[in-house]
């Protein structure tokens, strides 16, 4: 029989993104609807250690629907890695009677999350945040919908630039592992070539894409790098390259970076966390764990945790097509 939840511990963990203050409000209200308590827990697991916690009610998590980041903070923690350190965790929870754990955050927090219900048999129910879209068991993680719209804005900016000063910009973006930014933001944004770590596209190609656009009639180009791309060992290198073999070219390179995890969350984040704050909490109510809430067809899914951790997303391969249609 699983055991009666009276207490629910919310935090957020790994790099921030935008909706995870929304879903951290949608977890306190499910909370309050039902009549159980709430605690956030202050900079993820290593706040649970210290027992950082602090109790939360419906009225707590007013105006923050609306706002980038995480109020409860975020923190990696080397101690939780430690068997001593995830049973100082656990001891804190019991001591302020929490009796569950929603974690919002990625893979690196799922695990662990895995770990510490292996050792503890502590329920827990993971919210995918992360700009990266690149958890299994779901569509879309929160924080990457308003990430492409942050990119495309930016990317629309620097292609005013491009035309005035007939120049080749190489715009990095975050994608470390996945493509997902990269393919949707440069096919939104016009992109005359799109670099992602799924897809090889080399050097030698790249320059007869670049070519093939100078060719046609285009005085400048964007393209549009993961930072996981494989081609160069950076950006920059990139950069060098086409200097070198494309004199006509002018090139710059605009590197993103965090500004793209910032800003307020999208109407899509805001909903979508929501939907996986209500999913969470009734979810472990139901005596469910070891779950992660995700968007699949769009219906609120549970995925094993496990599943999500090793799962591999995979490209659009449509959008890849897509992308080379209307690069030409």
């Amino acid at each position: 029989m699983p055991k009666t939840i009276k207490k629910i511990g919310v935090m957020t963990s790994g790099g921030d993104s935008p909706g995870m203050n929304a879903a951290i409000r949608s977890v306190v209200r499910t909370c309050a609807y039902h009549k159980i308590e709430c605690v956030g827990i202050y900079r993820g697991f290593e706040g649970m250690i210290e027992g950082d916690f602090k109790s939360m009610d419906a009225r707590s998590v007013k105006d923050i629907i609306n706002k980038g980041g995480t109020v409860l903070k975020s923190a990696r923690s080397q101690e939780f890695r430690t068997v001593e350190g995830r049973k100082t965790a656990h001891d804190k929870l019991i001591e302020a009677n929490v009796d569950a754990l929603v974690i919002i955050g990625g893979d690196g927090s799922f695990t662990g999350a895995l770990i510490f219900n292996n050792e503890f048999d502590f329920p827990v129910m993971g919210i995918p945040g992360t700009i990266d879209n690149d958890i299994f068991g779901t569509t879309h993680t929160l924080g990457y919908d308003t990430a492409l719209n942050t990119v495309v804005e930016v990317i629309d900016k620097i292609r005013d630039t491009a035309s005035s000063h007939n120049r080749l910009f190489f715009v990095e973006v975050m994608g470390r592992d996945a493509g997902h930014i990269a393919l949707n933001v440069g096919v939104g944004a016009g992109a005359e070539e799109i670099l992602i770590p799924e897809e090889d596209l080399g050097l030698d190609r790249l320059l007869e894409s670049l070519r093939r656009s100078k060719q046609s009639g285009k005085s400048s180009s964007i393209v549009v790098v993961a930072e996981g791309d494989k081609i160069g060992k950076s950006v920059f290198e990139l950069k060098d390259y086409v200097e070198a073999n494309m004199t006509e070219y002018e090139v710059r390179v605009s590197v993103l970076g965090h500004m793209q995890r910032g800003g307020p969350p999208s109407c899509f984040d805001r909903v979508l966390a929501s939907r996986m704050g209500v999913k969470a909490v009734e979810s472990l109510l139901d005596g469910q764990t070891n779950y992660m809430v995700g968007l699949l067809n769009d219906v609120m899914a549970l995925t094993p945790l496990d599943h999500a951790v090793k799962g591999k997303t995979k490209i659009n391969l449509e959008l890849l097509r897509v992308s080379e249609i209307m690069s030409t």
